[in-house]
Parts: structure tokens; C-alpha cells; sequence
């Protein structure tokens, strides 16, 4: 599609995108890059990956042994990667598949007690570096980003339409 030149409707000012510094996407990926520069020696120092420590991480996290479709929702990991690292944890022991009794296509996914162990070695680690963060942030402003970034992550523009549509009376 062609540039269109400014209208007496549009001025550039009004076409014009916000400064590549006031982008949020970048400033996040700035934030993401900033902290995992403290986390990313522990990983390496184990052999693991960020995306295998997310899925080792998660599975501590949830109660039951989770599908494989419902730890990549979790994860934020696309189904094809993580059946990849699903392969790499299990050729290293840490993780387990186990078929879903009722459709032997689905399976679920376990940690495996070593991968218990490999996370339990970790964790003080873990946390020794969320105190390296808290210490540069504080704990109230770090509480406070964590808390303005959880409400950022349940924003759903299709909500925010769906409201303006009922707002209208649509």
C-alpha cells in the first residue's frame, strides 16, 4: 500500500508514531532483558535454558501434572517448542510424561525428583537474585511494578471493544 500524504484532516503530528523510547513493547523487552541478566548466569551455571527453567519453574508452581496444552498456556511457550524442551528435560530426567488414561493422545507432565532436586538447588540462587533486583528497585516499588504489570497482563483489547460497543448501546 502507498504512502498517503497528510490531509487537511491528517497532519503528520497526527500519523506520526510515538517516540521509539515511549514504546511500551520495548521498554518491557528492556525490563525482561534487565533481569534476566541476573537470573541467566544461575541457568547457565545449571545447563538450562530460560524456556526449560519457565516449564521446570511452572510445574513446581501448579498442583496437579498439567497437559501439555495447558503448560504451554502457563509457559507462554508455542505447543512446538515445548514439546522440544519437553524432550531435552526428559533425556535429562527431570521431567516425566504420562498418558492421560481416558485419550492416549494427550499426556501429562511431571517433574521427576530430580528435576526436584535441580529446582530446590536453584532456588535460593533464584531468590538471592530476586533480592539483587529488590534491593535496586525496594521491596514497595517492586511489589508495586509486579502488581501494575499483573493488571497489565489482563488487558484484552477485545474486551476494551466489547465494553465500547455496550457503553453505546450496541
Amino acid at each position: 500500500m502507498a504512502n498517503q500524504s497528510p490531509t487537511p484532516e491528517t497532519t503528520p503530528a497526527d500519523t506520526a508514531m510515538r517516540p521509539f523510547s515511549e514504546s511500551l513493547p520495548m521498554t518491557l523487552l528492556k525490563a525482561r532483558e534487565a533481569t534476566m541478566r541476573v537470573f541467566r548466569p544461575i541457568l547457565v551455571h545449571h545447563d538450562l535454558t530460560e524456556q526449560q527453567w519457565r516449564v521446570l519453574r511452572a510445574l513446581t508452581a501448579l498442583e496437579d501434572p498439567p497437559e501439555i496444552a495447558a503448560l504451554a498456556k502457563e509457559t507462554f511457550i508455542l505447543s512446538p517448542s515445548l514439546t522440544r524442551i519437553l524432550s531435552k528435560l526428559e533425556k535429562r530426567s527431570l521431567v516425566t510424561r504420562s498418558p492421560v488414561p481416558h485419550d492416549l493422545r494427550r499426556s501429562t507432565i511431571e517433574l521427576t525428583a530430580k528435576g526436584r532436586v535441580l529446582v530446590e538447588t536453584i532456588a535460593p540462587q533464584s531468590e538471592a537474585a530476586y533480592g539483587q533486583i529488590e534491593d535496586y528497585l525496594t521491596t514497595p516499588r517492586m511489589r508495586k511494578i509486579m502488581a501494575e504489570l499483573e493488571v497489565l497482563s489482563q488487558f484484552d483489547p477485545g474486551d476494551m471493544q466489547q465494553e465500547t460497543s455496550n457503553s453505546r448501546g450496541e
